[in-house]
């Protein structure tokens, strides 16, 4: 539909009541799951494991991301080991101080038997949260955008910090966050100082959305100065339709 009225970026009274304090991003990067089990995965993670992490008060959001094969098919960037990633996870904190409660809740809910399933691990990115911004299409602002309900997200990685601002210009693209890499806390090992995270919030088919954004990610890469990990469309999981998307 086309949302009428003034997009909140316009509207300094309601920019002045508030931002989200979601300001850490702690990004899990997982493979498929080995004996074809992702829907069971995901549907035990969606139902038990993720809401208990809202235990933490930090923990402001977080987002289940799923790449199928037309997904793959039309990705931009495709590095190893982000070669691998099929499953994406989102945890979005207030700040970093929040890990070790994080970390405990994993281990007091593995300890009660409460996770019967891994996924392949490919690695995790840990980053804060560097720049925002809407398109003028979603109406709502730049602070809400994770928020604002997705068809998907198109996730770059990349080395090298550039401004993704103009990629709201393509049509489907509501939002852009930028997450400037760092180095991980224990027990997440790598420095990600130098990269940089970047979510395009998508509301339109992230494939076909994903096609337009090719050519506007490679350009970013032309002059050498930031270089592309991964650039890749994912489906946003649909609570109990576990299996609408797939690797």
């Amino acid at each position: 539909m086309k949302l009428e009225g003034t997009p909140s970026e316009q509207l300094p009274d309601v920019l002045a009541t508030g931002k989200s304090t979601a300001s850490y991003v702690l990004v899990s990067l997982s493979g498929r799951e080995p004996e074809g089990r992702d829907a069971e995965y995901i549907e035990w993670h969606s139902l038990d494991h993720r809401p208990e992490q809202y235990r933490l008060p930090g923990l402001r959001h977080s987002i289940r991301l799923v790449s199928t094969p037309a997904c793959r098919a039309v990705r931009a960037a495709n590095e190893a080991p982000y070669d691998q990633v099929d499953h994406v996870m989102n945890y979005m904190f207030t700040n970093d101080g929040e890990i070790p409660g994080f970390n405990a809740l994993g281990l007091a809910l593995h300890e009660g038997g409460r996770m019967p399933l891994r996924l392949p691990s490919i690695g995790f990115v840990t980053g804060t949260v560097a720049a925002k911004v809407a398109a003028p299409s979603a109406v709502a602002g730049a602070e809400v955008m994770p928020w604002r309900p997705s068809i998907g997200v198109y996730l770059i990685i990349e080395e090298g910090q550039a401004d993704a601002s103009n990629l709201i210009d393509v049509p489907g693209v509501a939002g852009v966050w930028s997450i400037d890499g760092q180095p991980a806390p224990e027990p997440y090992a790598g420095d990600f100082t130098g990269s940089r995270i970047t979510y395009c919030f998508l509301d339109k088919d992230p494939v076909e959305t994903a096609k337009a954004l090719a050519e506007h990610v490679r350009k970013r890469w032309e002059s050498g100065a930031v270089r592309g990990l991964l650039a890749a469309p994912f489906f946003v999981v649909v609570p109990f339709d576990w299996d609408r998307y797939l690797p």
